[in-house]
């Protein structure tokens, strides 16, 4: 076979695997580029949502509701909007979980040293009723009394305390706070720390009403 004869399709193989390598390449740095977006739109995501709690403590009261609203937006939550305000019959947020069922949230933004009495559950738990809610989700950056604490639980009151409120704020789902409801305020020697720590438990004052004095 003369070298006529081979050399076109030797060319047009040569052609073919050229476009073939181009067309790779093309496609591995489309790829590449694409997966470096993607990081980083994820990063970003991350930081922008992974705020720590003392930034959530330097909140207003509206501020923390919108927050506790966007982070039950975030786990699938529907019809969740903010209804906080001076005559708000003791529900900051309603809305509804993802199984459809309905919600009534409390937000109490206190500074970590304070604590959450039986009264402000109680508060919650009335505001269930008024509005035929079927979960009351009770909202913190503070802690519970022992009563508190207790009176949630007895009567199916999610509370989310502060070191919930972290975890929630970290990826954790809403839901998954009713499978350890009463728990996670640590033992005698934690609660020995934190009450060195921010001088003790005090009874919270002001709330979200009014003025919107941090709640």
């Amino acid at each position: 076979m003369s070298w006529q004869t081979v050399w076109p399709y030797l060319v047009g193989g040569l052609v073919l695997g050229g476009a073939a390598l181009g067309g790779w390449w093309l496609w591995r740095t489309d790829r590449l580029v694409r997966g470096r977006d993607r990081r980083w739109r994820e990063e970003d995501a991350v930081r922008a949502g992974r705020r720590t709690l003392a930034e959530v403590d330097r909140m207003s009261g509206g501020e923390f509701e919108d927050f506790v609203a966007g982070l039950c937006r975030r786990d699938g939550c529907t019809e969740v909007r903010r209804v906080g305000g001076s005559h708000d019959d003791g529900a900051d947020v309603r809305g509804r979980l993802p199984d459809g069922r309905s919600m009534v949230v409390q937000c109490k933004r206190h500074a970590p040293g304070n604590a959450i009495p039986s009264r402000e559950v109680r508060d919650l738990i009335g505001a269930r009723v008024h509005f035929g809610a079927d979960v009351a989700v009770f909202v913190t950056t503070a802690y519970f009394t022992g009563p508190a604490e207790r009176t949630a639980v007895r009567n199916g009151v999610v509370a989310i305390h502060r070191d919930f409120l972290g975890l929630w704020h970290n990826g954790a789902s809403l839901l998954s706070f009713g499978e350890v409801n009463g728990a996670g305020q640590g033992d005698r020697a934690h609660r020995a720390r934190w009450r060195a720590t921010y001088g003790g438990r005090k009874r919270p004052r002001g709330g979200n009403r009014g003025t919107r004095r941090p709640s």
